[in-house]
């Protein structure tokens, strides 16, 4: 009878580790105390193709989630597109963009073409007529497409990339973000090449699409979305601009003021985030909310109502408050970069 005993009472302390075990297994993924959902209303809709609707798509895990379908026309209404490229060397900071360079946001005025050579110490650079001071750019669709090309031949070379909108007039693009995010067991890393970026595509430039298209990530993850998010305009987040390319050919693809640019199969999407398109301001200091991961967190402004980066974010570039939940917040504008992973699952 006591040898019984012992064995129930052995069965019932191995039982009893075994279901700890699971138990702190099943934490490590248990949902935050507060989750907030994506809102559909904060998109504003003259960007918008067609309403915004709800379909059951599958997640990155295998599982299913009621998800917002976006019909994005990745042309913002919120504020004007361009100028990209001065015209002459004698144009101030109003006639160009901006480049990101070394951490660090630069006017693109005639000034800085003028002065590339110096820049970037390198005599090759010369994007002007000495005679002139007229900046050689991209005038036509065409130019736009072979200067923006990564093999592009030495007659497009020490040119301004400029690609107007008019374009890239009829694109669009569909996303799909889960209604409600769901913390992934393991965040998802976005992979990055030596020029800062997602590898480039073939024909010139970064990829144009978001979920279910994407690149193959380090752990073999072939269907990670190449951009990071959406801004309220319905303008994506973009990976990286893969610069080692674009300066390698001696060109220069300036970014407008709103950190954006066009390329013929994305059309205009954000490299950085400057504070020009929609966002929602908080009212304790925090920094503002500017849009939507894939995951369907929220990604805020780099640093707070006083200016001061937050210094607690996790790999993803994310931490939690019990206010705005999970949520993300990008990189500095000079840095070409948004966030650096994903840190719940995503729609395929």
């Amino acid at each position: 009878m006591i040898k019984i005993q012992l064995k129930l009472l052995t069965l019932s302390l191995v039982l009893t580790t075994a279901f700890i075990g699971c138990k702190e297994n099943k934490s490590s993924v248990t949902a935050d105390k507060v989750t907030i959902s994506v809102k559909s209303e904060n998109f504003l809709s003259g960007e918008l193709a067609e309403p915004i609707i709800i379909e059951s798509r599958t997640l990155s895990d295998g599982s299913t989630a009621d998800c917002y379908k976006i019909v994005a026309t990745s042309t913002p209404t919120d504020h004007e597109m361009g100028p990209w490229c001065p015209n002459n060397i004698s144009d101030d900071a109003s006639a160009g963009g901006i480049w990101l360079d070394g951490g660090k946001v630069h006017d693109v005025d005639g000034d800085f073409v003028k002065n590339l050579a110096t820049f970037y110490e390198d005599d090759t650079w010369m994007l002007y007529d000495k005679e002139t001071g007229e900046i050689t750019k991209t005038k036509t669709k065409q130019e736009c497409q072979e200067a923006a090309n990564p093999n592009v031949g030495v007659e497009y070379q020490n040119y301004c990339v400029e690609c107007l909108p008019s374009y890239v007039a009829d694109i669009q693009h569909t996303y799909y973000i889960p209604v409600t995010p769901k913390k992934a067991v393991t965040p998802y890393k976005f992979s990055s090449h030596p020029g800062g970026g997602p590898p480039p595509r073939a024909d010139g430039h970064e990829r144009p699409e978001g979920p279910p298209e994407g690149h193959r990530g380090p752990e073999g993850n072939s269907t990670l979305p190449s951009d990071r998010g959406l801004a309220f305009n319905g303008v994506a987040f973009n990976a990286p601009a893969p610069v080692d390319n674009i300066l390698g050919a001696y060109t220069l693809a300036p970014f407008d003021d709103a950190g954006g640019h066009i390329n013929l199969n994305a059309g205009y999407h954000y490299h950085a985030a400057t504070g020009v398109s929609k966002k929602i301001e908080q009212t304790d200091n925090h920094s503002a909310m500017i849009g939507y991961a894939f995951d369907g967190y929220g990604i805020f402004e780099n640093a707070d109502a006083n200016g001061k980066e937050y210094t607690d974010l996790d790999e993803s570039r994310g931490h939690y408050d019990e206010i705005r939940g999970y949520h993300y917040h990008v990189d500095k504008a000079g840095n070409n970069n948004f966030i650096d992973g994903l840190r719940g699952e995503y729609a395929l």
